[in-house]
């Protein structure tokens, strides 16, 4: 059996050992620089982040504003069409009654006015005609006789002129008869006509205001 051999250990085998390569190493400074560059490209990111998120945020609120501002604007619009419809419908009837109220007073004061305008429009267009006849009032008989017959001369009409009495018409109505026509002047069945367009009138527009 051989020598025991003897541990060296006062031997450092690590000695002339290969270790790898070195760890990088960076100064302090260049160390300083690089994380203030980092700090400031991360608040510049922070900073085009949070100016994107207000950006959004005031469109979505000037979105939701102008929404509301055209809401109120057609609730106003619907509003304004119905005032406006009212006092277009409240300004006919006014008009209208106030018609009604003078409408007896003028014919009152100058009951054959309308009258006269009326069969001078029809002598105008009747010169060849044989005969006319107007019925009228009563009590405008004998002042018509001698204003018409004045009338028919100034229009130009030559042919026989009939005026007759009915008492039961109004004053200032009338009816002119001729050969093949006639014409009525009633004022009751005037002011039922204006009535009822007047009625069709405000009914329509109220709806269309309400609409």
């Amino acid at each position: 059996m051989g020598a025991a051999t003897k541990f060296l250990f006062d031997i450092d085998f690590a000695k002339g050992a290969d270790k790898g390569p070195a760890e990088p190493s960076i100064a302090l400074a260049e160390h300083a620089r690089a994380l203030a560059a980092a700090e400031a490209e991360a608040y510049a990111k922070g900073l085009v982040a949070a100016e994107a998120q207000a950006k959004s945020e005031a469109e979505r609120r000037l979105a939701a504003a102008l929404e509301r501002i055209a809401a109120a604007h057609e609730t106003l619009a619907r509003n304004l069409a119905g005032i406006e419809g009212r006092l277009e419908t409240e300004a006919v009837e006014v008009a209208v009654a106030v018609a009604r109220k003078l409408a007896p007073a003028l014919i009152a004061r100058e009951p054959f006015a309308e009258i006269a305008a009326l069969t001078s429009e029809c002598f105008r267009h009747l010169t060849t005609t044989p005969h006319v006849v107007v019925r009228l009032n009563d009590a405008l008989y004998e002042s018509a006789c001698r204003e018409l017959a004045e009338l028919a001369k100034t229009r130009g009409f030559d042919g026989r002129l009939v005026v007759l009495a009915e008492p039961d018409m109004a004053p200032g109505d009338c009816r002119i008869e001729w050969a093949d026509g006639g014409i009525d002047r009633d004022r009751a069945a005037v002011d039922a006509a204006i009535g009822e367009a007047v009625g069709r009138y405000t009914s329509a527009r109220l709806s269309a205001a309400a609409s």
